[in-house]
């Protein structure tokens, strides 16, 4: 039967607010989900590991490898990462990208995969590169469309109604990173572009204002 326990490390990204997950945990659980923004910390501290059926270690834009180490393209085991994808200040969604490595055990991903998918969450897979899949998608696209206002290809307000008419968004770029928070972008892009080193996640100007900004007020 499945079971898994909660730890908390500190401010959680992917659950600012109790969720289901929480509701269906229990405190004798085979499985291991650690929460918060000190989850690797507390993950080192973690001595029966190997005896769970799954550890999930919440990430930020790191690879799971910094926490567990990595060794010849052969690295995994029974812990993998997890995020919950939330863009800057909005709430968090239900999808829950979870990480593997190469040796990652099928059973602890099954078990993993189950935990969240029981507390309706939607997981999708991936191996481990920083940002994960959405954020490597979708860094860039923000990034492009705060440098086509910058160089005036259209006013904002075109800009978001194209890509909403045209491609079938239900909210333009603009708007979303307005919403959401350019300052969250701008941390984001920055991480993954010193990660990668490729011109397209580096903060747009207008990122790096805002960011600016904060800092100037602080």
């Amino acid at each position: 039967m499945l079971s898994y326990q909660i730890q908390a490390a500190g401010d959680s990204r992917s659950f600012p607010t109790p969720h289901a997950l929480h509701a269906a945990a229990d405190a004798k659980g085979s499985g291991l989900i650690i929460t918060g923004c000190d989850a690797g910390a507390v993950f080192s501290q973690c001595k029966d590991f190997a005896a769970r059926s799954f550890v999930a270690i919440e990430l930020g834009t790191e690879c799971l490898g910094v926490h567990t180490g990595e060794s010849r393209g052969k690295e995994g085991s029974n812990v993998l990462g997890f995020a919950r994808y939330r863009l800057g200040d909005a709430e968090p969604t239900e999808l829950v990208e979870l990480v593997r490595q190469p040796g990652t055990s099928a059973d602890a991903l099954a078990a993993a995969r189950a935990a969240f998918e029981s507390a309706g969450m939607v997981v999708a897979v991936c191996y481990d590169f920083p940002g994960r899949i959405v954020d490597r998608l979708i860094r860039p696209y923000f990034n492009a469309a705060l440098r086509r206002l910058d160089e005036k290809l259209a006013t904002a307000d075109d800009l978001d109604k194209t890509l909403c008419l045209g491609l079938g968004y239900p909210e333009g770029p603009i708007t979303l990173l307005e919403r959401t928070g350019l300052v969250h972008h701008h941390d984001v892009s920055a991480a993954l572009h010193a990660a990668l080193g490729q011109e397209s996640y580096s903060p747009a100007r207008r990122a790096q204002v805002a960011k600016q900004r904060v800092e100037r007020a602080t």
